[in-house]
């Protein structure tokens, strides 16, 4: 891997094509930093709010919802207001620094309303940061390179997303039922992640804030033909996608896991996400974005049909758990580079926010859905109906996506 010294690379070809700009890595010791801090508190928080806080699995499937969803609410404003500035790591910067105060929240909050908001404060944060944020890596990379630049900047995240369980798990292994530390060392390690964003992330400023875009264009833009389709695509797929906590629960009460092993499910997911995003950005550059943005629905599919059918043990665990990572390591960074080729430069950040917004709201819907659905017919039954509705949607999306690749 070779690293440029420059925020911003050149446009012309020559000997720093195929580089990735130090911008792209910076912001990926900030995800890894963030990320070792989220998936600490996410690694714990089904079994603490089931176990410790006592929700149902509908209760769960509420506050799992505001998880995935609430941040639609901010995506675009987030995405708008580091186009409209020109100054998308102010607005990042901010996002993260309201993530990092909700984790400190986290220790008195005991009962479903203060726990909810907590969760609902650190999401908004994350709609607030994500766009912007992609926004400088898509604005710091070579058009024919955006594949590759997502997923260095993707596979530094998921560093930290093995990091984080496996932190919990030792904290939890050495003082058992101890979720106060855990919520203590993810708040350390998001503070850090904050200082670096502040003292060593260029103040880049985007070709958007030089054309002082405004809000009726990014509008129109978003809402266009170029748009429509892939983001109805998104959705659809969106909605019959479940959250990972539901499916690590299956896999804990299919297996009967201890509750101590339960947070290095997630290491194995983010393993294999680790080890796949890089090849995987790399692929949808030569063949096509839409192409491997489907093939992850379709690893997705089969993580349902392993976690719902009569596979258990080591094995079916190892098997699931792979499907999930190889299907963030497909989606992640390549939805984000994907929509950045379909807007213009002076609305890339809201309209990389507008295909988030999308699935943000689509996870929400699914989330309750799945939890009602786990009451009303159990937990095997309910994913393998979720796997023959995404069986069936995915063709469909396919064609709505079809059209959808741009020429680097």
């Amino acid at each position: 891997m070779y690293v440029t010294v420059r925020g911003r690379p050149s446009k012309a070809a020559g000997p720093q094509a195929g580089r990735v700009a130090t911008t792209v890595l910076l912001l990926g010791v900030v995800s890894l930093l963030t990320d070792i801090s989220s998936e600490m508190v996410v690694a714990v928080l089904p079994l603490y709010l089931t176990t410790e806080v006592g929700l149902g699995y509908l209760a769960y499937g509420v506050v799992d919802g505001l998880y995935q969803g609430v941040s639609a609410f901010v995506r675009i404003a987030g995405g708008y207001a580091g186009d409209r500035g020109g100054r998308p790591k102010w607005v990042a910067f901010t996002g993260y620094g309201l993530s990092a105060l909700s984790r400190i929240v986290m220790l008195p909050a005991h009962g479903f309303v203060a726990v909810t908001g907590a969760i609902t404060a650190d999401r908004l944060g994350k709609g607030l940061r994500t766009a912007p944020r992609d926004a400088l890596i898509a604005e710091s990379s070579e058009p024919a390179m955006l594949g590759r630049a997502f997923g260095v900047h993707r596979t530094l995240d998921t560093v930290g997303a093995v990091l984080g369980p496996l932190v919990a798990f030792a904290l939890l292994a050495m003082v058992p039922g101890s979720y106060d530390s855990v919520f203590v060392t993810s708040f350390a390690f998001a503070v850090i992640g904050v200082a670096v964003l502040l003292l060593f992330v260029p103040d880049l400023r985007t070709r958007a804030g030089a054309a002082r875009v405004g809000l009726r264009r990014v509008l129109r833009e978003i809402s266009g033909v170029r748009l429509r389709r892939p983001l109805v695509a998104t959705g659809l797929l969106g909605v019959l996608t479940i959250g990972d906590g539901f499916l690590y629960l299956a896999v804990q009460q299919r297996d009967d896991l201890a509750a101590t092993l339960f947070p290095l499910l997630y290491v194995g997911t983010n393993i294999a996400y680790l080890a796949l995003a890089l090849p995987l950005g790399r692929l949808s550059d030569r063949i096509g974005r839409s192409r491997v943005f489907l093939g992850g629905h379709v690893a997705l599919l089969l993580a349902y049909l392993a976690a719902g059918g009569p596979f258990s043990g080591v094995a079916g665990t190892v098997v699931v758990l792979t499907l999930l990572g190889t299907y963030y390591a497909s989606t992640d960074g390549v939805l984000s580079a994907l929509v950045s080729r379909l807007v213009s430069d002076e609305a890339r950040g809201s309209g990389i926010a507008a295909a988030q917004t999308v699935v943000a709201v689509a996870r929400f819907v699914s989330a309750l859905a799945f939890g009602s659905l786990w009451v009303l017919i159990g937990r095997g039954d309910a994913l393998l109906l979720v796997a023959g509705l995404l069986a069936c949607a995915l063709p469909v999306a396919w064609w709505l996506l079809r059209a959808s690749e741009v020429p680097a």
